[in-house]
């Protein structure tokens, strides 16, 4: 299949599963802590991936290893916490919301940081997703004014770090797998993540007996599975077929799909959200179409 077709599949598929993560998030949570969410996340996405992409690992050479660290921590040993403590004040819908900020971050960085070509159709598309991803957080705020937005710094900056990840991919691990580089991260993650849990005294949990514990640990599976470990090598996929600013404009679909999930959970959605959401993917079309 053309890398110009699997890119937009991937975009979808990618959008739905991450769009969804929101609300397994807010699931884990009733019964988990940040903490253990995160760590739990880590250690079931690293089983997954070093049992179906342990070999993908020799695809690593020795000088690539430093950004393999250094994407591990950026494109998921952080955010998994950042999330998980933002939702602990805001909802799943504002929280995916909010992360629609990548794909402007990621054209910032690639042209200041990453010496990537300004393009004024990306520009332009940027800047429609971000009036949309605006108007959906200020439509937002005034529905639930009695959450805490300071809690948005946390996506803001969990945005920020994903932007950098997929912009390091672009250019420095381009030759590498993509279930290479998602093995590989997960690979330095999952000591780190072993020590949280058993410091966040997961373990003295009544596991065996207490049927909300045993609920949330079985969404946070499911992020993990799905989420994170198959949705991580799609997306690295996806960052070599595309670019940066294309791959991280899967963030800018997603709202749609967490604001859906917020509503069957019982969270509000107004005409103006449907605005929003609509100006949206108004500008992921205009910034990654083609000119004729």
């Amino acid at each position: 299949m053309p890398n110009a077709t699997l890119k937009w599949i991937y975009l979808i598929i990618l959008s739905i599963i991450w769009g969804s993560s929101f609300i397994l998030i807010k699931k884990g949570l009733v019964g988990l802590t940040p903490l253990q969410l995160g760590a739990l996340r880590i250690i079931f996405s690293t089983i997954v991936l070093l049992l179906a992409g342990w070999k993908s690992i020799k695809s690593i050479k020795k000088e690539q290893w430093k950004w393999i660290l250094i994407t591990a921590i950026l494109g998921t040993g952080l955010p998994v916490f950042l999330f998980a403590y933002a939702e602990t004040e805001i909802d799943s819908a504002v929280t995916g919301i909010l992360n629609s900020s990548v794909p402007l971050l990621a054209f910032i960085f690639g042209i200041f940081l990453f010496g990537a070509r300004f393009n004024k159709r990306q520009f332009l598309g940027v800047l429609i997703g971000l009036i949309g991803a605006a108007a959906l957080i200020l439509i937002g705020t005034q529905i639930h004014q009695n959450q805490n937005y300071w809690y948005a710094s946390l996506i803001i900056f969990a945005a920020s770090l994903y932007a950098l990840n997929v912009n390091i991919i672009k250019k420095h691990l381009q030759d590498v797998s993509a279930m290479g580089i998602a093995t590989g991260n997960f690979f330095f993650l999952i000591i780190p993540a072993i020590i949280i849990l058993i410091k966040s005294d997961f373990f003295a949990l009544p596991i065996t007996t207490d049927t909300t514990l045993q609920t949330s640990m079985g969404y946070i599976a499911v992020l993990a599975i799905f989420g994170t470990a198959a949705a991580k090598v799609m997306f690295n996929k996806l960052v070599q077929i595309s670019n940066a600013v294309f791959a991280s404009s899967v963030t800018y679909l997603m709202p749609v799909i967490s604001v859906l999930w917020g509503i069957l959970d019982g969270e509000t959605f107004t005409p103006l959200q449907f605005i929003a959401t609509a100006t949206i993917i108004l500008g992921v079309y205009v910034g990654n179409s083609s000119k004729k």
